[in-house]
């Protein structure tokens, strides 16, 4: 969707950028949170003191309940993460870059909510230039997140990332709203 490049276009223009992806990559890690509860529910997934994501990504294909075990122990460890660093933000303005936003519920916790959003082949076809996932894979993750089009309703902006010069005049526009709300609150 343009999700990353987005957020940087905010830390750019001076907000403090948290990051869900980054904040379960430092949870998984040596010494990270979330590697004992882990440890203690699947202790295959564990090397070298740290989660291996490819390891869980096996359990989940021969178990799909085992997703629901991980969600249980990884949400609130990265609602905890987000939780310090808002506290600790010294920034105007706080952009928390959550890809399952409406999945966790966690749009009930923020001032505004901007959805990032492309046309579905570009975002097949940006995922597959990544060569991190196959199509098959790309098709079956994107099959169990809300569709895009209910999660650009849920939202109070939405930032079409067609081009990176589009994205950079849609978010200056989403933080002059926001600032004008600020100073009329």
């Amino acid at each position: 969707m343009g999700k990353s490049t987005t957020a940087h276009l905010f830390a750019e223009a001076g907000c403090a950028v948290w990051d869900a992806d980054a904040a379960v990559h430092r949870l998984y890690d040596t010494g990270g949170a979330a590697v004992s509860p882990m440890e203690a529910l699947f202790p295959d997934a564990i090397s070298g003191g740290a989660v291996d994501r490819s390891a869980l990504r096996t359990i989940i294909g021969r178990n799909p309940e085992a997703l629901k075990q991980i969600e249980s122990v990884v949400h609130p460890l990265v609602r905890d993460d987000r939780a310090q660093f808002a506290e600790m933000a010294d920034a105007e303005i706080i952009v928390f870059d959550i890809p399952l936003l409406f999945e966790t519920g966690a749009e009930a916790e923020m001032d505004a909510v901007a959805c990032v959003t492309v046309s579905p082949e570009k975002q097949e076809k940006r995922v597959l230039e990544r060569g991190t996932m196959s199509a098959e894979q790309f098709h079956a993750i994107r099959g169990k997140q809300m569709p895009n089009d209910e999660k650009c309703a849920r939202s109070d902006f939405v930032i079409v990332t067609d081009t990176l010069e589009h994205a950079q005049a849609q978010v200056h526009d989403v933080l002059e709203q926001i600032r004008k709300q600020m100073t009329d609150a």
